[in-house]
């Protein structure tokens, strides 16, 4: 009999909930019905509040698409709100499920809080915390307190986070980390779309792989396709390679790595250098170009060699073995070290011979001597100079005064240095040349010799002396006896004004 009466309390309790809700629906159009599916047991309870509803044991509310159950509740018709205690699960459509051990509801609002133990599962994405709102009227989610979120093989941890249903964005601020089995991230702010898998971050952010580390602070990073963006002391470092740029774009799959405005690519192993405002970068064929005020630096101590063209390539030498690298520069190329400077139009330096070619007029100043011809090679031993090769109207002029110079002309000729000086030359075939005489640093006179082969002697970067070794042909004139006609051999040219007398003059052609 009691029983039977319980169970007519009950239904009655149901319908006056009913009654009211669709009161609480006419009163508001724009506010739907809070409605309970099931309860074990149903109560009026006034000391939680007025018309205030106890629901307990396999509680169950449905509101628009979205279904909460819990172990029991406090439901509020007059405010169109819930209070839901232990295994509380919000479930809305195929997709988002929020459970937690405590929550509250409000139907005006829409708004969903829920405390401790929090987990927001949405596809393939869960999201651990314990305060987290749900607002369904906009469509996103936040917590506050620190949060965990997990996708495949990625794991994000931040102290705060906001989450758009429709895009799927995730917005992370405070000690934000994402760990992936490839790589882990560190930055102060993210959003993360977690359709694409795309992170776009801001503030100091390091990317960090096994075989690769990134900096930046602003910019992105494709998780799916390992394509990277970033700018704002922008900074990568790979394989004993770092590369800096205003913005740095690196397609690790492809191997590929663009860098724009005050680029750096430096050689950790080589010492090297490249500097420029564009560069191209391969890993794989460990391949660079830079151009646009393009700049290699050759660190040696004192020895430093500055090298500016055009273009400047750098790539692995494909014909040895072992790590060797092969050097190209393109057009109006200048190079300076403090014991040699050069101008050409381009050049091209093989590390396994260390040696230098230089194509297209090239001119080579050694202290006081400036030697040109159609080819130059240097060779070069421990970073130091050894000897050079010119071949195709080769010639040596140094100024004795301001009209005035000492010429040396031959088909070829091979300079011999010693610690970074030339010390002699060999002149190799129809060789010419006009020597200055002196007496106690005056000029007095002029030599003017033909011979096929001869070797110069240099001692204090100055001619010291001449061995003709075959028959010479030769005249000597006193200085006013010589005739200004007899001054000049041919291919003479005098080109001091373009020489560089610091390594800043490398970038100016007059």
């Amino acid at each position: 009999m009691i029983l039977s009466q319980h169970k007519q309390f009950f239904r009655l309790s149901l319908l006056m909930l009913s009654m009211q809700l669709s009161l609480q629906m006419a009163s508001g159009q724009n506010v739907t019905t809070l409605e309970i599916l099931n309860a074990d047991l149903t109560a009026f309870d006034v000391q939680i509040g007025k018309d205030a509803r106890k629901l307990i044991g396999d509680v169950r509310l449905k509101h628009e698409d979205v279904i909460m159950t819990c172990d029991s509740a406090y439901f509020y018709p007059g405010t169109s709100s819930v209070d839901a205690f232990s295994n509380v699960r919000v479930q809305q459509g195929d997709t988002l499920t929020l459970s937690g051990d405590l929550a509250h509801y409000n139907g005006i609002t829409k708004l969903a809080r829920v405390r401790n133990n929090v987990e927001l599962v949405n596809k393939d994405i869960t999201l651990l915390t314990d305060s987290l709102n749900y607002n369904r009227a906009a469509g996103y989610a936040y917590y506050m307190g620190g949060g965990i979120l997990t996708q495949d093989d990625n794991r994000l941890t931040s102290g705060r986070g906001r989450f758009i249903l429709h895009s799927e964005d995730f917005y992370f601020m405070d000690s934000v980390v994402i760990v992936n089995p490839d790589y882990t991230i560190h930055t102060d702010s993210m959003m993360y779309n977690t359709r694409k898998e795309i992170s776009y971050f801001s503030g100091p952010t390091e990317i960090t792989g096994e075989d690769r580390y990134i900096y930046c602070e602003n910019g992105w990073y494709d998780m799916q396709q390992d394509i990277s963006y970033v700018t704002n002391n922008a900074y990568m470092e790979e394989a004993g390679k770092i590369l800096k740029g205003d913005s740095l774009y690196y397609d690790a799959e492809q191997g590929f790595g663009r860098a724009i405005s005050n680029v750096e690519l430096i050689d950790t192993a080589q010492n090297m250098i490249l500097k420029g405002n564009y560069a191209l970068y391969y890993s794989d064929k460990e391949t660079a170009m830079v151009t646009d005020s393009a700049l290699m630096i050759q660190v040696d101590g004192t020895d430093t060699m500055y090298v500016h063209a055009d273009t400047l390539r750098t790539m692995q030498n494909p014909d040895k073995e072992e790590q060797s690298r092969i050097l190209r520069a393109y057009y109006k190329v200048k190079i300076f070290r403090a014991d040699l400077q050069v101008m050409c139009d381009s050049l091209v330096y093989v590390e396994a011979d260390s040696a230098f070619d230089f194509f297209g007029e090239p001119v080579i100043w050694s202290d006081e001597n400036q030697l040109t011809a159609s080819h130059i090679r240097i060779i070069m031993v421990d970073q130091q100079l050894e000897r050079m090769q010119l071949n195709g109207v080769a010639f040596v002029a140094s100024q004795k005064d301001s009209v005035s110079f000492d010429q040396m002309r031959g088909k070829e000729m091979t300079g011999y240095f010693e610690e970074n000086k030339l010390d002699r030359i060999f002149v190799s075939g129809n060789g010419q040349t006009i020597y200055y005489a002196t007496d106690q640093g005056f000029i007095v006179g002029a030599n003017k010799t033909v011979c096929s082969d001869l070797t110069i002697y240099l001692k204090e970067n100055k001619i010291s002396r001449v061995v003709y070794t075959s028959q010479p042909d030769g005249t000597y004139y006193p200085l006013s006896l010589f005739p200004a006609e007899e001054a000049r051999l041919s291919d003479f040219k005098w080109l001091a004004d373009w020489r560089p007398l610091s390594w800043e003059d490398i970038f100016f052609w007059k």
